[in-house]
């Protein structure tokens, strides 16, 4: 098979044709309608064999984390997901990785109502790009730069379960019972973003990221652009029974706060604005948990208790990929 002949029995998927696609994959350009009073969003994300998937990911699970990553980014600006580009490099061809792969492709663009309308394959090693686009209505986009001293500090769901189930596949761990395992490996191999979500908090949030790289890495990135610190609870923040379950207090900081793969929101609210956002996320199916503040004193802080934590101890808030000893995963133990 051809490149072309790859994207046309693989990846065009063309069975379905949204109205503001006027012309999709099969011509060099893609011709797109953005809706009259909407913005377009856009967002670009590589996931490359060994650093962000592990070498044995089930292909389906490969394809579905590609797109689920790059649409969290839409949900953390409140955007709607629209349009999908993909490029695909993998060392050589094999039509059974790619059956699942297209499957993968499919259960997604087929559940979040996206388009593929173009994009790329070649050889070399496997990594996967995509380029997200979505809408958002004009006025309206969660920056990361409009945090204010005093609001608060929220986010939609349970962290550190990512990370330990990157453990668990990685036979680094061992769950003590089936269902825990299930759970850990699902949120680490097929996380879902919170698309909803992120369109409820529009007018709300006043400033938002979505968790990629873990939650220490990902506010230090609001209060750097937002030029305000950040004061954390831990017992505030969201872990689950199975997460507890397996890991005792060090490692579930490690892995809730620097762990990152969490794909939950975090944002700021306003405090008067907290019992509204806590209903319109219910609303959508997501939590709304208040795990800190704002404050004026620059940095990241976080409390235990009435001890403050030691947050040098965390690598450097996250994952970086040009820091000494990468090793295969979004974080080390």
């Amino acid at each position: 098979m051809n490149e072309f002949e790859i994207i046309e029995k693989y990846l065009a998927l063309k069975a379905k044709n949204r109205k503001d696609v006027i012309q999709g994959v099969g011509d060099d350009c893609a011709l797109l309608k953005v809706p009259r009073g909407q913005r377009l969003a856009v967002s670009m994300d590589t996931l490359i064999a060994g650093v962000h998937f592990l070498p044995d990911c089930p292909a389906d699970d490969i394809a579905h984390k590609a797109i689920a990553v790059n649409l969290s980014d839409l949900a953390a600006a409140g955007a709607e997901p629209a349009w999908i580009t993909l490029s695909l490099s993998m060392p050589e061809l094999d039509k059974q990785w790619l059956a699942e792969f297209h499957r993968g492709l499919k259960r997604m663009v087929d559940y979040f109502g996206v388009q593929i309308i173009g994009g790329d394959t070649c050889r070399g090693p496997l990594s996967i790009t995509i380029q997200a686009h979505g809408f958002v209505p004009q006025q309206v986009f969660c920056r990361r730069s409009t945090a204010k001293a005093g609001e608060l500090v929220c986010v939609t769901g349970d962290l550190g379960d990512a990370a330990l189930g990157l453990l668990i596949a990685q036979d680094k761990m061992t769950a003590p019972s089936k269902g825990i395992k299930d759970h850990l490996l699902k949120r680490y191999q097929t996380p879902y973003p919170r698309l909803a979500a992120g369109i409820a908090l529009r007018n709300r949030a006043t400033a938002g990221i979505d968790i990629s790289d873990g939650l220490l890495a990902d506010i230090n990135h609001i209060s750097q652009a937002s030029q305000v610190g950040v004061l954390l609870r831990w017992e505030r923040i969201p872990l689950s029974n199975q997460a507890k379950a397996v890991a005792d207090k060090d490692l579930l900081m490690k892995s809730a706060l620097a762990g990152g793969d969490d794909y939950e929101l975090c944002f700021t609210v306003k405090e008067d604005e907290l019992e509204a956002t806590q209903k319109a996320l219910e609303m959508v199916g997501s939590p709304c948990i208040p795990i800190g503040r704002m404050t004026g004193k620059p940095g990241v802080r976080m409390m235990d208790e009435d001890d403050e934590v030691d947050l040098s101890q965390f690598n450097q808030f996250g994952f970086q990929h040009f820091s000494k000893g990468v090793g295969a995963s979004h974080w080390e133990i």
